[in-house]
Formats: structure tokens, sequence, C-alpha cells
């Protein structure tokens, strides 16, 4: 798959689909049967089709199921309302109804009857051959200007389903916006792995995600979906441990192939900040092709979270290189920043509409878009004092062990009750800390670049045959 179709939604279309009167019915039978349609509704905005007024309703609510959670289905062939109503069968008269908003929601002209909607582009054959012998068609078009398609991601692997929630969580993608499941999940997993490394915690969080891939006990059967997440996250986390020599604190079992946390904070620290920054750099590189996508080249140019704040971050990037290096980096980067501000200040002022109170409100969130950038990169620093933490609570744990191993008798047992208990409580304590906190960077650091907006999840219109019924 290339990288436009992978890093994209779900190519969505736009269809009508048109029938004759006298076979309309037979024809959203089978829609709904597909369940692959989203359908214009004025009256229900998660797809379905809303409960209104006409026969089926009706007699629904004679049955007395308000506040019931009732399951509709389908006949494929016309009922007789009157005998589901003596039968009771509220799912038949439920999925009737909502037939029903369907049916009189569409437009007729003459003999012929059609609805607007949306549908996977990949799933208009398999709707066409449906209804091929009802006289129906689905007919694509092209949607009105201003009106956005529905999002849905691509499932693809375990994988990136088990990434999914990640981006679910914070919103739905905008259909024109890069997917960004993938760069999502593996960034979170890098910044969990650099504050909780520890190879021994990182084992059993491989474990652990392993048991969800068996989906026993039952219990954890509805969690079984995230175990690629939870077992790459462990993996992380057993990387960071070789680099730091943590086993289960710092027992020795691993040697330091990088540096120890508490021997050299600042040092760790600083590659915190410096991961913040490829991160950030990421995530406006990936807010530039989005806001490009959403509005063309000027929105990409003047947008804080596109062109204009890509320059600003890179232009102190340089400032504080030539602060290092030499003033031709100082030079550079000062031209850089100015020309990203410009161009920001460009933006605010469009968006202000202009005049002195613009030009005031301009300077205001100019003067924020600053202060934020530097802010969101310190916050990276997180990384390094929870990476912190977390080896010193092994610290901790291990010195109170190795203290009561050397007393010998009563005190080997205390302390292996004690190295059992600590690395219980400091797992999960720091995994609970480690994944809150990379969640907050991933949210409030990098998506507040990636997205500025909210689309619009799919939801298609689904309502199963009754199964003891014929079939079409």
């Amino acid at each position: 798959m290339g990288w436009p179709s992978f890093a994209a939604p779900v190519r969505m279309q736009r269809i009508a689909i048109v029938a004759p009167s006298a076979t309309l019915r037979e024809v959203l039978v089978r829609v709904a049967a597909a369940g692959t349609v989203e359908i214009d509704r004025a009256d229900a905005s998660d797809g379905t089709a809303a409960t209104g007024g006409g026969e089926a309703g009706r007699r629904l609510q004679r049955l007395g199921v308000e506040g019931v959670e009732v399951s509709p289905s389908l006949s494929p062939d016309r009922p007789d309302l009157d005998v589901l109503e003596r039968q009771g069968r509220a799912d038949l008269l439920a999925g009737e109804e909502q037939l029903e908003a369907c049916a009189a929601a569409a437009v007729v002209r003459g003999e012929a009857a059609a609805l607007a909607g949306w549908i996977s582009a990949a799933d208009v054959p398999d709707l066409s051959a449906r209804l091929l012998d009802t006289g129906g068609a689905v007919v694509p078009s092209r949607p009105s200007r201003g009106l956005d398609p529905p999002t849905v991601l691509r499932s693809g692997s375990a994988v990136r389903q088990s990434f999914s929630p990640l981006v679910n969580t914070y919103g739905t993608v905008p259909y024109a916006d890069v997917d960004p499941t993938v760069l999502a999940g593996v960034a979170y997993m890098f910044m969990f792995g650099m504050m909780f490394g520890d190879v021994g915690h990182g084992a059993l969080l491989v474990l652990l995600g392993l048991i969800l891939r068996t989906g026993r006990p039952v219990w954890v059967a509805r969690y079984r979906k995230v175990w690629p997440f939870v077992v790459g996250s462990g993996l992380a986390a057993i990387g960071f441990g070789l680099l730091y020599g943590e086993f289960f604190g710092p027992t020795g079992v691993v040697p330091v192939l990088w540096l120890s946390p508490l021997d050299q904070p600042v040092t760790l620290l600083g590659s915190a900040i410096g991961v913040g920054a490829v991160l950030l750099a990421c995530a406006y590189v990936v807010g530039t092709v989005n806001r490009w996508r959403e509005g063309g080249w000027a929105t990409a140019l003047s947008a804080p979270s596109g062109i204009a704040g890509a320059a600003l971050f890179a232009g102190l990037g340089l400032a504080v290189l030539g602060a290092v290096a030499g003033r031709g980096w100082l030079i550079a980067g000062t031209l850089v920043a100015a020309a990203g501000l410009v161009l920001a200040a460009v933006g605010f002022l469009a968006g202000a509409g202009g005049g002195l109170a613009g030009a005031a409100q301009a300077v205001v969130e100019l003067f924020d878009a600053v202060i934020r950038l530097g802010a969101n990169l310190v916050s990276f620093a997180r990384l390094a004092a929870f990476g912190l933490t977390h080896a010193a609570l092994g610290q901790v744990v291990w010195d109170g062990t190795t203290g009561l191993w050397g007393v010998g008798g009563w005190g080997v047992a205390a302390a292996l009750l004690v190295f059992v208990l600590g690395n219980v409580l400091a797992f999960a304590l720091e995994a609970l800390v480690a994944g809150v906190q990379a969640l907050r960077l991933e949210y409030y650091e990098l998506f507040s670049r990636v997205f500025v907006a909210e689309g619009r999840p799919f939801r298609p219109w689904h309502v199963p045959l009754d199964t003891s019924r014929r079939t079409p």
C-alpha cells in the first residue's frame, strides 16, 4: 500500500440510491442489511433512521416498549403490521419504523425515488450487485461545496487496530487530514519506554500483553484488541531498561549501555528535550500537510500549526545552536524565526478581520504562540523527570533489599518480601504515571498541532434481516 493511501482515511464516495417507487422498500431492506451506507437524514445525526410517526411507530408505542432497548430487525417481505403488533414483535416493528423514516425522506419524482448518502468507495460494487435485480442503482455523485465526507480510519493489521484508541479517544480525524494512527502509536510507546525504562518491568508488560492476546480468563477478552500496543510498550521499556542498566532496579543484572539516570540526570534531561524537539518537528510536518489539504497553501503558510509555526520553531532551534556553535547559526535562526513570526502574524490578522482591534488581537495571539512553543518544548522534560522517578523507586527498593539481606536469617525473608512488594508497587504506580504522562504529551503537545478541527465519524445504517424469514 502506497504512502498516500496508507496515511489517509478510507476513501468515501457520495452516492444517490435510485429505485422505482414500487420497489423502494425492497431496495432499502437490502441497503439496511448491507450496513455500508450512511443515509442523509436531517433528524438522525448518528446515521440511523430516526423514530417517526408512521404506522410502525404508532404500533410500537402501543406495545409499551418505551425505555426498553429493542434491537431492530427487518423482514425481507413486506409484513402485516397488525400481525406484528398482535405477536408482540417489537424488533420487526422497530425495523419497519426506521425503514418508514428513510422512505419518507426519499425524493420522489414520478415513479422514481432517490436517497443521498455516503459509502466507502470500495463497497460501491458490492452494493450495486445487491440492488441489481430490484431495479435499484447506486449512482456516484459529487458532494456539494462545503459538505465534508464522514471519516472511517483503516483497520488494517492487529497492530494498527490496537493503536486506534489513541486517536479515537482524542476525536474524529477530519476526512481531509492524514491518519496519524501508526505515528501516534510509535511516539507513545517511545515516550512511555523512556519514562518506564526497566528490563524486568518491561518483560512483565510483554507477558501481560501476551496474556491479553489469549483472551483468557473471560474478563480479559474485552481488552484483547490492545495486546500489540501493550507488548510494544513493554518492548520499549525493555529497550530503555538496557540503556539505563535497570532490571527490577539497579541490580547489576544488565550493564549500563548508555547512562544511569540517577548518575547523569542533566544528560537525560537534555536528551528528553531533544526527543521532544524531534517529535514536535514531526508534528509540524504532519500539521503542515493537514493545513494544506484543508485550505490550500495560504492556510498552510500562515497557520501556527503549519509552515509559520514550523519556521518559528526551526528558527528558535537554530538560534540556540548559534549560541553554542557560532554567530552564523544565530543570524540564520533569527531570520527564519522572523519569517515565521511574519507569516503567523498575517494569518492571525486575517483571522481577526483586520483593523486596529484585529491587529491588537493578532499581537496577543502571536505572543501566546511564542510562549506556548517554549512551554510545549520544556514540557518534554517530564520524559526525564519520570524516568528519574522510576529509577529512584527502583534504587530505594534495591537498597532496602540489600540492607535486609545482609542481616541474614529472618532478614533474607524480609529482603525477598521487600523486593517483591516494592517492585509490585513501583510497577503499578509508574506504569500508571508513565502511561498518563505519555498520553498528555501526545494530546497537548503533538495532536494540538496535527489537528485544528474535528471530523465526523462514519455511521452506516444497519438493520439485520430476521433470519427466521425468507431472505432476498
